[in-house]
């Protein structure tokens, strides 16, 4: 039986705004178990990259804020704890790959700088030994050259070499959890696919546990064991890739699988969800995706579902399956 490395519980993490409190992660429940691939899916504004970040409580404040809920790390609450305990736990035990390097290294070091840093404040190498370390990381994530591309800046690589430093730096300490959010959204098809081998060997041979937050769903259909469907904010689905591909019980989750093109099907338009995502207030009633949904019910206008359990690893927050309207409150 594999353990989870994380477990969050019933996480809401609102942004205080000129127009209100806006709940942009409300009520999320999700679990990452050791040696596997969680991917968290849904469109721009769903609130998953807001729960990575919540993780490792990046969330800039003003104006988010954590305002409920827990998130155990090996069974540790990291929502009470400080800046200091926060920094000993960034990149020793939990690190994050972020879309686009450039914002996450720093332009005036060198890219083996940046990494001897990270071991020595959490390893105590000497500088020798770190950058020894720095190198071999480097070499381990495919970048030739290791030994003269340790002493370049960022702006001197390009965003697929930039995008591996990120990766050499967030294994370097062996973490037990690596988040990775849209790892390859800025890079060509050719480099996309050696990025995601690259994490699919640590996930196989470290049995490192990873969490992939993405929108691609053949990204999620190549390299997930598990998949959480976010909605505004929500998990409205969450199941194993096989049940979340041939057996989708969510409307939302229907509609972004029938909107991936397929090379066997010819239509003069691809499918989209009509509508658009709604504007988060803490005022929203009903089910988040009754005004874009085909199968829409007076229920679901007025009274949110809850996330039912289908199956042993399959649950769905949709009054089609698993409530009765008079469950309805």
């Amino acid at each position: 039986m594999k353990q989870p490395v994380l477990r969050i519980e019933d996480l809401h993490t609102h942004f205080f705004t000129d127009r209100g409190e806006v709940p942009a992660v409300d009520g999320v429940d999700l679990v990452v178990n050791s040696g596997e691939v969680l991917g968290v899916v849904g469109e721009s504004g769903c609130g998953k990259s807001v729960t990575s970040l919540s993780v490792l409580k990046l969330v800039p404040s003003p104006p988010g804020r954590i305002v409920g809920g827990r998130i155990l790390l090996k069974g540790k609450d990291l929502v009470p704890l400080g800046e200091k305990e926060m920094r000993g736990i960034r990149g020793n035990l939990v690190s994050m790959i972020f879309q686009e390097p450039m914002t996450s290294l720093n332009p005036l070091f060198t890219v083996g700088q940046q990494i001897i840093e990270t071991v020595r404040l959490h390893r105590g190498m000497s500088r020798k030994a770190a950058r020894a370390h720095a190198v071999e990381m480097l070499q381990k994530v495919g970048i030739p050259r290791a030994e003269e591309i340790v002493d370049e800046y960022p702006h001197q690589l390009s965003g697929g070499m930039r995008q591996r430093v990120m990766i050499a730096m967030s294994i370097s300490l062996n973490p037990e959890l690596l988040i990775a959010d849209e790892p390859t959204t800025a890079l060509d098809v050719t480099i996309q696919a050696q990025i995601l081998d690259l994490i699919r060997r640590l996930n196989e041979e470290q049995g490192t546990a990873v969490m992939l937050i993405t929108h691609d769903l053949g990204v999620v259909a190549e390299m997930c064991h598990r998949v959480a469907v976010m909605y505004a904010g929500k998990v409205v689905e969450e199941g194993s890739v096989y049940d979340i591909f041939n057996h989708p019980l969510h409307p939302y989750t229907q509609g972004l699988i029938q909107s991936v093109p397929r090379m066997n099907e010819h239509r003069e338009r691809l499918y989209s969800i009509p509508g658009n995502v709604p504007v988060l207030s803490k005022d929203m009633q009903g089910c988040r995706f009754a005004p874009r949904c085909p199968h829409v019910m007076e229920v679901c206008m007025r009274s949110l579902p809850e996330l039912i359990r289908q199956e042993e690893h399959h649950s769905c927050r949709c009054w089609l399956h698993g409530s009765s309207q008079e469950d309805a409150v």
